[in-house]
């Protein structure tokens, strides 16, 4: 019975090698590269006309499969991340992946057999293709595998993992083995093209991210958790026509569609180890919103790139002292950065079409973004609701908060909270006054300035209804955005105006080092352009600058503004997060106290009813009862005293 089994076994051997040898094109059930025989094109080859027996043999004494080639036994640094669920073990001697990565590892000559020693061969083999910088050690960029089993459980996993050790894959192709993944759970050594496009040995077809969602679900649903996944099937990188020059390297299919998972994660060789990134957290973004030619039919409005370049400055990317991690806090406590991942989910994303949404909501571009409540400034909300809900990331209860000089000037406030970066606080709705953004202005006050309708960056054209809210965006936009009339993506990627503005919005300063209240130096504006060139545009948005002029809502706006104030000396631009005995925040005013002293012992102050003000700005004194050091003041509409 023993010589029967030895003698079918050395029939096959024979079968399978008649069979190896006639590979031609990989048209067919072929070894493809794997094929090592001479003349077979494989990058190696050896010279034993036999390609099979490079790995088989039947007397080779290997451990399993009748294994020829000589096993590797490396010591490998495996895939990690903190949003892995699963542990990699080192690969079993001898078993499916051990076998593989003693010829994909280098640390094994090729042709090195047990039953034959070493055959001669020529060429080589690029094991970058599998190890990061041709290490032979390194396996912390490829997809994870040989895990230790039984498998944990996730929610971006098909239950079948776990409940029965089967993936999804309607073929049945894509398995796992003894539990775990292995490289022969996506490859099949002995046929190169079963995928026509792909040929790297997969087991099936991959385009639109077969095998990939053979084991991730975006179905899945389990009550109190987020599927990171949930919205691919109708997001713009699973349903793009959009094709993808071959040049691109962004993987080996057409479309941005066929391509799927593949355009942002490879499975080899990342460039991010963790998530397994064909770039750095942004930059696999960039290599495709960046204007190039990578996708044929990028829009103008799908360069995030150029938001970025030089003049323009955008949110702060990353650097090796702030990382991102995509298990770090919703809430970004001291850890200031701005991927485009924490702005967006890339699974989920819809293509921007307009009517958009109306404000407060979420944008499509933002759909499953994760965010934080404005209600108490640290619950979190998984899929935004909001848009303002995903900036209070970082502009909310977070710590660490700082202003950045490359921003520009920032005011300070004579009535702040005791975290004046906190929008929460100062959008409030128990402030006095606000703009409209996380509530509906309940001010009672006319706004006889306020237009019907917001105007495009033509500074004539009418663009959206004014509505009752706003988006954090109508400010803080890019300079170009589509949404009004210019060529540029929304959103405040980059922006040629300090505070990333949309438009310009300039400050009155004095000199350097030089106390409130002394001679403005900066940004002074007689006779102002009320264009959209002017100093004044972002107001000019939404408030008729003619109607302010005309004193319509308070009767010494044009004495002001005619003497080169910015509206940032007498108003805050958010809102008032407090209030005090001497400015009660009506209409958004809170002096800049880097401009604005005091007039002797007197506290600065504003009351509205009276229109009246105690201070001294440009030199000026204002006092409601003309005495002391007072050089005049504001009544009424007369000026009274002295007048500069």
């Amino acid at each position: 019975m023993r010589d029967l089994r030895v003698w079918s076994r050395l029939i096959l051997m024979v079968v399978l090698a008649g069979t190896c040898g006639a590979r031609g094109q990989i048209s067919t059930d072929v070894l493809g590269m794997h094929s090592m025989a001479p003349g077979s094109g494989s990058p190696i080859t050896g010279a034993r006309p036999d390609p099979c027996l490079y790995c088989h043999a039947p007397h080779s004494g290997g451990n399993i499969g009748l294994w020829n080639q000589q096993l590797s036994k490396q010591t490998y640094t495996l895939y990690s991340s903190t949003t892995e669920a699963n542990t990699s073990k080192q690969p079993a001697l001898g078993y499916s992946s051990n076998q593989c990565l003693s010829c994909h590892d280098g640390t094994v000559a090729v042709g090195a057999t047990i039953a034959y020693g070493q055959i001669t061969t020529q060429g080589a083999m690029n094991t970058q293709d599998v190890f990061k910088n041709n290490s032979a050690t390194s396996l912390q960029s490829s997809h994870p595998f040989s895990f230790v089993t039984p498998l944990k459980d996730n929610i971006d996993l098909a239950a079948s993992l776990v409940q029965s050790g089967t993936t999804m894959d309607p073929l049945h192709k894509v398995t796992l083995i003894k539990g775990s993944v292995e490289c022969i759970s996506c490859h099949t050594p002995h046929v190169q093209g079963t995928d026509r496009v792909a040929q790297n040995f997969l087991v099936r077809d991959s385009s639109s991210g077969a095998m990939c969602l053979a084991c991730h679900d975006p179905t899945r649903a389990i009550t109190n958790k987020t599927n990171p996944l949930v919205d691919w099937a109708t997001s713009v990188h699973a349903t793009s026509a959009s094709k993808i020059s071959a040049t691109a390297g962004l993987g080996l299919y057409a479309t941005i569609s066929t391509n799927a998972c593949m355009s942002c994660h490879t499975d080899h060789n990342a460039v991010s180890a963790p998530r397994v990134l064909r770039g750095l957290n942004e930059q696999a973004c960039l290599s495709c919103h960046n204007g190039s030619s990578n996708v044929n039919g990028m829009q103008n409005y799908d360069n995030v790139a150029t938001e970025y370049a030089t003049t323009k400055i955008g949110h702060p990317l990353p650097s090796s002292a702030n990382p991102h991690d995509e298990a770090e806090p919703a809430l970004l406590e001291g850890n200031r950065h701005a991927t485009c991942v924490d702005c967006h989910n890339s699974h989920s994303p819809q293509v921007v079409t307009a009517p958009f949404p109306a404000a407060p909501l979420s944008r499509v571009s933002q759909r499953d973004a994760v965010g934080i409540s404005a209600t108490d400034g640290t619950t979190i909300v998984p899929q935004t609701v909001n848009q303002y809900d995903n900036c209070l990331r970082c502009h909310g209860q977070s710590t660490g908060k700082q202003a950045m000089t490359q921003y520009g000037y920032l005011p300070v406030r004579i009535v702040s909270s005791s975290d004046p970066y906190n929008v929460i606080q100062q959008f409030s709705q128990t402030s006095t006054s606000a703009h409209p953004v996380m509530y509906a202005s309940t001010n009672a006050l006319p706004q006889p300035s306020l237009l019907a309708n917001m105007l495009q960056l033509d500074g004539t054209t009418q663009g959206r209804a004014m509505g009752t809210q706003i988006f954090c965006t109508d400010c803080h936009n890019s300079d170009d955005n589509r949404e009004f009339g210019g060529q540029g993506p929304n959103g405040p990627h980059g922006s040629i105006n300090f505070h990333i503005l949309e438009r310009k919005y300039l400050d009155s300063q004095v000199a350097v080092g030089a106390a409130p209240g002394t001679t403005i130096t900066t940004n002074l504006f007689p006779n102002p352009d009320l264009s959209i060139n002017g100093p004044y545009a972002m107001c000019g948005k939404c408030h008729s600058l003619t109607s302010i002029l005309s004193n319509a809502g308070w009767t010494q706006h044009s004495h002001h503004i005619n003497d080169g104030f910015s509206c940032s000396v007498c108003h805050t631009a958010h809102g008032m997060p407090t209030t005090n005995a001497s400015i009660s925040g009506e209409r958004l005013v809170n002096f800049d106290a880097n401009v604005v002293g005091a007039n002797g012992a007197n506290p600065i102050s504003y009351n509205r009813s009276a229109n009246t003000c105690v201070l001294v700005c440009h030199n000026y004194a204002h006092d409601t009862s003309n005495t002391g050091t007072a050089n005049g003041y504001f009544k009424g509409k007369k000026v009274v005293g002295k007048k500069k």
